[in-house]
């Protein structure tokens, strides 16, 4: 598989979002429509305490993937109330299609004390083509449990087999990279299937991906999808220390196939791309989100600092 890096699509500075919201389109994901493309992101907003919040919105493109047609200047889900596992944002938002129904896939986060931050993953459904959205209930339907104990997030969901299956990211363990550090988070992919979509089934902490770095790689943002007869996915990757600042430390882009969604085979050679010096991706890339338009696998996917600066496009061909 060859890859062609196709620019640039999307800077949220140029475009009017949420109020308060002028930076971020974090971990875009698609929603196939009559007329176009509708992309999800997370996009933050300051708050008057010094700290953030994500919230979801979208954007339309053509047909093209160049030609934006519009972007969501409305509230398409509010955070969650006082206490409840999406209290403080939404990150990322991953659709669906089944049957009738948009179901989204959120990443609801809020702050702790001793660490920084827990996560689960909630379900929302939209009534109006996926204008908004609204909750199930309260609370996550995949959380920590007895082998995932921390930071369940970052949930994909596809349908094959005739059952649902979700890729998603579990912690293994908070860690610090000196007594006087800050804790930093380490955490793999994970998958689980369903009947419903909505209860699953326990996986038991099973990792399905061999780490590249040592054991403290953190895998994040499985996206799959069923391309020239096998699965592919594409994830990022990134040391647990230094990330931030070290350009050798940061995201970077992982790949794997599969033919039965069980058993992966990884080949992180066929997402690389070497930096261009100055350019929105020369520091880092991240957030990857695969689909197939017009009979050709695409990727979307975040650049410098976590996606501040927006989303490009890739082609792949077989």
């Amino acid at each position: 598989m060859t890859l062609q890096r196709l620019g640039q699509i999307f800077d949220p500075r140029a475009h009017r979002l949420l109020t308060g919201c002028v930076d971020f389109a974090q971990s875009p994901q698609t929603l196939m429509r009559d007329n176009g493309l509708r992309v999800y992101f997370s996009t933050r907003s300051a708050e008057t305490d010094g700290t953030f919040r994500s919230h979801p919105a979208y954007v339309d493109f053509d047909m093209d993937l160049r030609t934006i047609r519009g972007v969501s200047s409305h509230q398409i889900l509010p955070l969650g109330a006082l206490g409840t596992f999406d209290e403080h944002g939404i990150f990322p938002l991953s659709v669906l299609r089944s049957g009738s129904e948009i179901r989204g896939y959120t990443t609801g986060w809020n702050r702790r004390v001793s660490v920084s931050v827990d996560t689960g993953i909630g379900l929302v459904v939209s009534y109006d083509d996926g204008e908004t959205f609204s909750r199930i209930g309260d609370g996550p339907i995949l959380g920590p449990s007895l082998h995932e104990p921390m930071l369940v997030c970052d949930g994909f969901v596809l349908e094959a087999f005739q059952r649902f299956h979700m890729f998603y990211i579990f912690g293994q363990r908070w860690v610090r990279e000196t007594a006087e550090s800050p804790p930093d988070r380490v955490y793999k992919i994970g998958h689980t299937t369903s009947v419903d979509g909505v209860f699953w089934e326990p996986s038991g902490g099973k990792t399905i991906l061999p780490d590249q770095i040592g054991l403290d790689e953190c895998q994040a943002l499985p996206s799959v999808a069923w391309y020239g007869g096998r699965y592919h996915m594409a994830f990022c990757y990134r040391d647990a220390h230094g990330f931030r600042h070290d350009r050798a430390r940061a995201y970077r882009l992982g790949y794997a196939w599969s033919d039965d969604l069980e058993n992966w085979t990884r080949d992180d050679d066929v997402l690389a791309m070497a930096p261009q010096a100055g350019a929105w991706d020369s520091e880092m890339q991240c957030y990857p989100h695969l689909f197939v338009h017009q009979g050709v696998l695409h990727m979307l996917y975040n650049g410098n600092a976590f996606g501040r600066y927006g989303f490009g496009l890739a082609r792949l061909d077989l």
